[in-house]
C-alpha cells in the first residue's frame, strides 16, 4: 500500500510561516495598508525609512505565506491582500477564543455569586 505523499507544508506548517511573517511590525502595516485597498510597491514603501529592495523582501515573505498576491504590469509591481488566506488564522483563533469566552463567562458567574 502506498501512502500519498504531501505537497507543500502541513496546516501547522502554514499556520507557523504565517505568525513568523506577522511577527514583523513592517510587515503587519503593509497588511493594514492592504486591507484598504490594493497598493503597488511604491506606496507600501512610502511610510517607511527603507530601501526598496528592503521593502521587496518583506513582500516577498507576505506573498510566499500567501497573505498577499503580486501582479506586475510592465516595472509596476500591485499587492493585494488575499483575504482567503486569512481563514485559517481566524479558525485557529476561533478554538482559543471559544476556550476564553468560556472560562470568563465562568469566573464572571463566581464573581457574581
Amino acid at each position: 500500500m502506498s501512502r500519498a505523499r504531501r505537497i507543500g507544508p502541513s496546516r501547522s506548517d502554514q499556520l507557523d510561516l504565517v505568525f513568523g511573517a506577522l511577527g514583523n511590525k513592517t510587515r503587519r502595516a503593509m497588511l493594514a495598508r492592504l486591507a484598504k485597498k490594493p497598493a503597488m510597491v511604491t506606496e507600501l514603501a512610502e511610510p517607511f525609512d527603507l530601501s526598496l529592495p528592503a521593502v521587496s523582501r518583506h513582500i516577498r515573505v507576505l506573498e510566499h505565506v500567501g497573505l498577499i498576491k503580486r501582479t506586475v504590469d510592465g516595472r509596476v509591481h500591485h499587492c493585494e491582500l488575499k483575504v482567503e488566506s486569512l481563514r485559517d488564522i481566524d479558525e485557529w483563533l476561533n478554538h482559543y477564543r471559544r476556550f476564553w469566552d468560556a472560562n470568563l463567562k465562568a469566573l464572571a458567574r463566581h464573581v457574581e455569586s
